[in-house]
């Protein structure tokens, strides 16, 4: 069953575009690139915009998939599957979603410490920011949707920071083009699905948005500015590394604003990690809202209650992961389950739907 939304707690369908953008945009921009060319190397741009447009293509199939009736992914399992199946689903995208609040959370905690505080407790940062994320969460959708604003601001100055390193380009270092298999190509279009993770969480906060059939076109509008940020973000750095250098590189894009000098300012890329708080917070608190959102829809649990049970579950988790190898594994992880989700079920979702309509 579809659950109404009261007026006052509505959004104009043009802030579709920030809460896409912004959801896509997080720690993934800061060193996408080394993991994107692992196979593709100087032609990993290509899977790159082809994996931007196929998120097009899921984002139609989102939007045909939610209707008045069936306005969230809640009500949309309770109608393929039944109440009692229909929530276990649920619970399993729920976790998905925890997953992907995991990483981002627990990958911009490895930035901060390996270059900023090396010897913080993963645990003393994790609080701070748990802490922070309980308060906009509690605050409400519509407050998380106007902070979603600054993830679309700061993410756009990158593209002034990057006229930087390409004054020191060699554009040679894109060729040969298109030199590389299909199959490589192919490993390069599923390590990019990564960075485009976060537009799914449309199927929990779609109730919420008004004229919901007209925010259609700011979504895509959203997703579009996601694929040419990270092609221009992965472009430039192409052509300021060789891809030799750039595969030893973790955090690429963070090494190219490290080269930005300003006469009152020493490194800027202090400046820079933690004004991009502002971006991470924004995806964190609205993969765990939906993550909240679940729950409610399911069980009778207060939400402040399920709120500070998920936070407790991420704090812990995070603190778990002792170093980077372990936090690239658990990035490696949410990748993986993220590109069958979006290629695989929310597709045959789709399709259920379709047939169990045809059917009725």
């Amino acid at each position: 069953m579809s659950k109404l939304v009261k007026d006052q707690y509505l959004v104009s369908s043009f802030f579709t575009f920030f809460l896409i953008h912004s959801s896509q945009i997080g720690a993934g921009i800061l060193g996408f690139q080394t993991y994107i060319s692992k196979d593709a190397r100087q032609d990993a741009w290509i899977p790159l915009l082809i994996a931007g447009g196929t998120i097009h293509l899921i984002i139609w199939l989102l939007y045909k998939t939610l209707d008045e009736e069936h306005n969230d992914l809640v009500a949309i399992h309770h109608y393929c599957f039944g109440k009692i199946i229909g929530n276990l689903f649920s619970l399993l995208v729920m976790l998905f979603f925890l997953l992907e609040t995991l990483t981002v959370y627990r990958t911009y905690i490895e930035i901060i410490q390996v270059w900023v505080y090396p010897y913080v407790k993963t645990w003393q940062l994790g609080l701070i920011f748990a802490l922070v994320m309980y308060y906009f969460v509690s605050s409400g959708f519509r407050v998380l949707t106007g902070f979603s604003f600054w993830g679309v601001i700061l993410p756009s100055v990158l593209l002034i920071t990057l006229y930087f390193p390409l004054q020191h380009a060699k554009p040679l270092y894109l060729f040969p083009m298109f030199e590389h298999s299909m199959k490589d190509l192919f490993l390069s279009f599923k390590a990019s699905t990564y960075l485009f993770l976060g537009f799914e969480w449309i199927l929990l906060y779609y109730p919420f948005i008004k004229d919901q059939e007209r925010s259609s076109k700011y979504a895509h509008f959203g997703n579009l500015y996601s694929t040419l940020l990270y092609l221009v973000a992965a472009l430039v750095s192409f052509v300021y590394f060789n891809q030799e250098v750039l595969q030893e590189i973790p955090w690429a894009t963070l090494q190219m604003v490290k080269i930005v000098m300003f006469p009152f300012i020493e490194r800027f890329e202090y400046i820079f990690i933690f004004l991009w708080l502002l971006v991470i917070i924004s995806p964190l608190c609205i993969s765990i809202w939906a993550c909240t959102r679940i729950v409610k829809r399911i069980t009778p649990v207060p939400p402040k209650v399920v709120l500070i049970t998920l936070l407790c579950i991420v704090l812990v988790s995070a603190s778990g992961i002792k170093d980077w190898d372990q936090a690239e594994m658990l990035g490696g992880i949410t990748s993986s389950t993220g590109f069958y989700f979006i290629y695989l079920y929310l597709p045959l979702l789709f399709l259920i739907k379709q047939f169990r309509k045809r059917l009725s």
